[in-house]
C-alpha cells in the first residue's frame, strides 16, 4: 500500500504525506515520561482500605497456621507412612504434610506483603536520573527523608493489624527449621542396643531359608544367618538385619586363640556380627588359611581366630560374637543377643 492510501491520521510523526517521505525527528528516543497518577479505591475510601488490611492480616494468620500445621505434621505422621492421594498416587503422607503446609505459609506470607503493597502502600511513581555511586550527603539525607516518607506512607507504623500479624507470621515461620532438625534423626534410645537374636533363636542360613545344622557348615566355609522369625517381606527387614547380620565360619578348634570366642563356639562353628565396627558395611571377604575377614569398604581386617580383633584398617573395635550352641533337634541357636551393641559406636553408647 502507497502513503497515499494510509489516512492521515495514521501517520506517524514527521512523514510527508506529499511526497512518502519520513523525517527523522530531532529526538526519537525522547522520554515519554509518566502517566498521570489514577487514585486507587482504598486511597480515597477508608472503609475499602479497612477491607484490604483485614485480607493482609488474613493471609498473614493463615501464614502463621499453616506453619502450626507444619509442626503438627511431625507428630501426626509416621516417618513411614504412605497415602494414596489423587493424582499424585502413593506418596508419602509426612512429606506431603511437610511440603503443603510450609509452602503455603511462605506463599500466605508473600500473598500478603503484595496485597498490601498493591492496594495500601504509595502507588506514586518516583523517577530519578542515574547518578554516580558515591553518594553525596544531599542525596544521603533525600534517601533517608524518602524512606521515612515511604514508611509513613506504608501505613506500617498507624497500621497495627497488619504489623502484628507480619511479626506473627515472620516470627513462626522459622520454627519450621527447628522442626527440621528431627530429620537428623530419631533419638536411637536404646535400639542401636539391641537385634532381634535371643535366647533359643534358630540360625537361618540367608540363602536357603534353613535352620542351620553344624554338619552345614564345613571348615574354611563362610555362611551368612539371619535369626528365626525374620523375613525378607517384612517391612522393617532392613532395619532389623542390618543389626541381626550374622556371619559363620568353622575353625578347627585347636585353632582359636582366644578363650571366650571358643567357650561362644559349638565344635569350632563361631558366629560373628556381619557388620563393621568402622561405618557399618557388611564384610564378605573371608580367608580360610589365616581365618581373616575383610570389609570391602575401607579395608579393615579382622582375625576371627583371636575374638575378631582388629589387625588393619580404620575399625574402631572387634566384631562383636554371638554365643552359639545346639538344641535338641539338632539345629544351631542363639543363647542370647551380642553381648555389645554391634556396627560403628554411636554418640550414647557409654
Amino acid at each position: 500500500m502507497s502513503t497515499q492510501e494510509i489516512p492521515e491520521e495514521n501517520l506517524p510523526a514527521g512523514q510527508d504525506t506529499a511526497h512518502g517521505a519520513v523525517k527523522v525527528a530531532d529526538n526519537p528516543f525522547a522520554d515519554p515520561g509518566l502517566p498521570p497518577h489514577k487514585p486507587r479505591v482504598q486511597d480515597i475510601d477508608e472503609k475499602a482500605a479497612r477491607r484490604s488490611e483485614r485480607a493482609v492480616a488474613y493471609m498473614f494468620i493463615l501464614s502463621m497456621l499453616a506453619t502450626v500445621g507444619f509442626i503438627a505434621s511431625y507428630v501426626i505422621f509416621p516417618v513411614d507412612k504412605n497415602v494414596y492421594i489423587w493424582p499424585f498416587g502413593h506418596v508419602s503422607a509426612l512429606n506431603f504434610a511437610l511440603g503443603w503446609t510450609l509452602g503455603l505459609a511462605l506463599f500466605f506470607i508473600g500473598a500478603g506483603a503484595v496485597h498490601w503493597a498493591r492496594t495500601l502502600m504509595s502507588d506514586v511513581e518516583m523517577a530519578d536520573e542515574r547518578h554516580p555511586i558515591a553518594a553525596t550527603p544531599e542525596v544521603k539525607a533525600q534517601v533517608m527523608a524518602d524512606f521515612a516518607q515511604g514508611a509513613a506512607e506504608s501505613g506500617f507504623g498507624r497500621r497495627k493489624l497488619i504489623r502484628n500479624t507480619l511479626f506473627g507470621a515472620l516470627a513462626m515461620v522459622p520454627l519450621s527449621g527447628v522442626v527440621l532438625l528431627r530429620d537428623m534423626g530419631p533419638l536411637p534410645e536404646k535400639k542401636l542396643r539391641t537385634t532381634l537374636w535371643a535366647k533359643g533363636k534358630l540360625l537361618i542360613n540367608m540363602n536357603t531359608h534353613e535352620p542351620l545344622r553344624p554338619e552345614d557348615v564345613a571348615v574354611g566355609s563362610l555362611t551368612f544367618a539371619m535369626p528365626e522369625g525374620l523375613s525378607e517381606h517384612d517391612h522393617n527387614f532392613q532395619v532389623e538385619i542390618a543389626k541381626a547380620a550374622l556371619m559363620i565360619v568353622r575353625i578347627q578348634p585347636e585353632d582359636i586363640k582366644d578363650k571366650r570366642e571358643l567357650e561362644w563356639s559349638h565344635e569350632g562353628i563361631v558366629a560373628f556380627s556381619k557388620i563393621c565396627t568402622h561405618v557399618g558395611c557388611p564384610i564378605s571377604l573371608y580367608e580360610q588359611q589365616t581365618h581373616h575377614v575383610l570389609c570391602p569398604c575401607h579395608q579393615s581386617t579382622f582375625d576371627l581366630s583371636d575374638g575378631a580383633r582388629v589387625i588393619f584398617g580404620p575399625a574402631g573395635h572387634a566384631l562383636p560374637q554371638l554365643r552359639i550352641g545346639v538344641n535338641d533337634k539338632g539345629f544351631l541357636e542363639a543363647h542370647g543377643d551380642f553381648d555389645e551393641p554391634v556396627g560403628p559406636a554411636f554418640w550414647e553408647r557409654g
